[in-house]
Formats: C-alpha cells, structure tokens, sequence
C-alpha cells in the first residue's frame, strides 16, 4: 500500500570519483506534491583499493567483474550499516541505490551500474532498489539522465536544473514536456588534469584561473559531433576516453592552460542549453564550488544562477535518486521518455526485498 511518508536513504556515485554520497531522506505527500527533507548526510572517499578498483574494473575478466559487483554491493551495506549507527537513524522504509557506472552504451543497448542490490539487501536487511537505467534503455533510450522527473516533482521553482558533476545535464520544461540530456564532460576531465599535478580536483578552479585561454583547442572542443546531436543524448566515459581526451592530448600546452580552455568550453555548452532573461538555474554537484567555472558559465549566460546551500549542492542526486527508489516502489513513472528517447514511460529499478 502506498504511503504518505518514506523514510528512504539514497546512495550515489559519480564518474568522477569524488565519493560515495550517502543521504537520509524524509518524503511527505501532501495531496500531489511530494515534500522532502535531507535528515542527514555524508560523503565518504573511497579507499585507494576502491578507487583504482571502480576505475579500471572494465578491464577485468568476466570472473573479476562479477565478483566485484558482489564486493562492491557489501561494500555499499556495510557503508548504510555504519551510517545508519552513526546518525542514529531508525525507520528506513527503502534504500535507494545508483550503484557506480562502469559501461554506459546505450547505442548497444547495454549499460552497467556496479554494486548488487542482492548484497546491499542481504547486508542491510532493508529494502533495495537497483539498476534504474536498464528498462530505459531496453527500451531504446539512453538509460540518462533520469534525475530530471525530480527535477519537475521537488524543483518545480527553477526553470533550469543544471547539475555539474563528472558530466554536465540540464533539465527543464519546453511545450509541457521535461526535455534534459547531458551537456559535457566536466569533473571527470579537470579532476584528472588536476591529479597530473599532485591535486586531488583543481580547488575553486585557481589552477585554471592561473592557466590563458587556447582558441585553437576551444575551437576544436566546441567542434565536437556531440554538440550538433539533437534530442535525447547522454555521454559516458568511453566517450571522454576515445573522444575528448585524444583532443586534449594533441595539444602540448600546460595543464593550467588546458583547465581554463575546458572551463570555457564547458561554460559555452552550458550557454547554447540555457539562456533566457528573467529564467532561473539552479547549480548544484561538486562543480559549484569551482569559482572560476562558475564566473564562466555567468559570463556566457543571462540566465540567474542560483547555488543553493551545501547540502544540496552535494546531495541533490543521492536525493533523486532515494525519490526514484520511492517511485519504483509505489509502482509509478520514474524515467521519462521526453527526456531519454525511450519508446515509452517507464518503471525502472530491480526490486529486492529486506526481512519481512
């Protein structure tokens, strides 16, 4: 039976690696409108073992793959085990997981996300939902994004939701339909152009604000055949991997030089998707805090930026994504074919169910 309170916690974690985002969500419906709450939240960096793991798994055999779908499915539980202890949390209806993508073709109509929900629910003994983006994609979509239904049912306010992690997506309503798609690369490129000089993710953008501007490079990243696809379109890693970073590596320019170049790239992308007087976008995604990507994207938009509080800005997603869990759950829409090109509406999630 459908309920007016969830208690739900949300996992995410993004190309980029930053880690592994844990948040408690209330939800409350009150007659259509679903309101939300963070009760609490935490991000947790990923051990080294994990890291190099989560960024060269696909490169193993079959065997090593499976295994560590499992491993990383208990690394998960243990994860919402400790968290749950710590916040001193009771009353979990549902765990809502993204799990790590690790392929993502949806061309092929194939995409992965790592972490076994099975194991998540063994662990915890609490209702999971998994694997989101394969009905969608089974359906010929592109499995992505999938955050803009939340964007529409808990951000209504905002005329645009642009999201700044590993990739850049946006949503936003046109003609009564939810359009969104990803826009670029943004933390998976400069944070590891920033690892190449001994930093972790390049603080407040200064290692590009240090860095001039290359207009030859720019030239040929905004000529890129991504950016005149229309309609429903997502990226992944592959593509940063055989696309944009062969473009970076033909340049012999400084590191600080290619961070600015791509900061600039990324705020002209962000421009051609949302630009309108009088319209208001909300940043959020570990992006926000780069000062001087931001600054970009303001000089190439006349939109309102907003940034929201801390809280959202790094938790929006494992947000969504615990409200996707709670959709799956009640056995309504959570992926749009407005917005991924799906043959239809759908329901995705795998379902396993905790103790009874």
């Amino acid at each position: 039976m459908p309920k007016s309170t969830y208690n739900v916690i949300g996992l995410m974690s993004g190309t980029s690696l930053d880690g592994l985002d844990i948040a408690f969500c209330i939800f409350e419906k009150k007659g259509e409108k679903w309101n939300y709450k963070i009760h609490s939240s935490e991000t947790i960096k990923y051990p080294d073992e994990w890291n190099k793991k989560l960024s060269s798994i696909h490169t193993s055999s079959a065997y090593e793959f499976a295994l560590a779908n499992t491993e990383y499915g208990y690394f998960l539980g243990e994860k919402i085990n400790e968290f749950i202890g710590e916040q001193n949390i009771s009353g979990v209806d549902l765990i809502a997981s993204h799990g790590h993508t690790i392929f993502h073709q949806p061309e092929k109509n194939f995409t992965f996300q790592l972490g076994s929900g099975a194991a998540i629910a063994g662990r915890t003994g609490i209702s999971t939902v998994c694997d989101f983006r394969s009905l969608d994609v089974a359906l010929n979509g592109q499995g992505a994004p999938l955050v803009p239904i939340g964007d529409a049912l808990l951000f209504s306010e905002f005329d645009y939701c642009l999201n700044l992690g590993g990739i850049a997506n946006i949503s936003f309503e046109e003609n009564g339909k939810r359009i969104a798609f990803d826009i670029c690369p943004v933390n998976i490129v400069l944070n590891q152009l920033a690892q190449t000089l001994g930093k972790n993710y390049d603080n407040e953008g200064n290692l590009a604000r240090s860095g001039s501007l290359n207009t030859n490079l720019l030239e040929k990243l905004n000529n890129l055949d991504y950016y005149t696809v229309s309609g429903a379109k997502s990226l992944g890693r592959e593509w940063v991997d055989e696309v944009f970073f062969p473009v970076l590596k033909s340049f012999e320019i400084s590191v600080q030089d290619k961070l600015n170049t791509i900061c600039e790239h990324i705020g002209f992308q962000i421009s051609k998707n949302a630009n309108g007087t009088k319209s208001k976008m909300l940043i959020t995604g570990g992006g926000a805090y780069n000062t001087y990507l931001v600054e970009r994207i303001k000089f190439h938009s006349n939109t309102e930026i907003i940034i929201p509080d801390k809280q959202i800005i790094e938790f929006k997603e494992a947000l969504i994504f615990a409200f996707l869990g709670l959709l799956r759950f009640e056995q309504k829409y959570n992926s749009l074919a407005s917005v991924t090109g799906a043959s239809a509406d759908s329901i995705g999630g795998a379902v396993y169910l905790g103790k009874f």
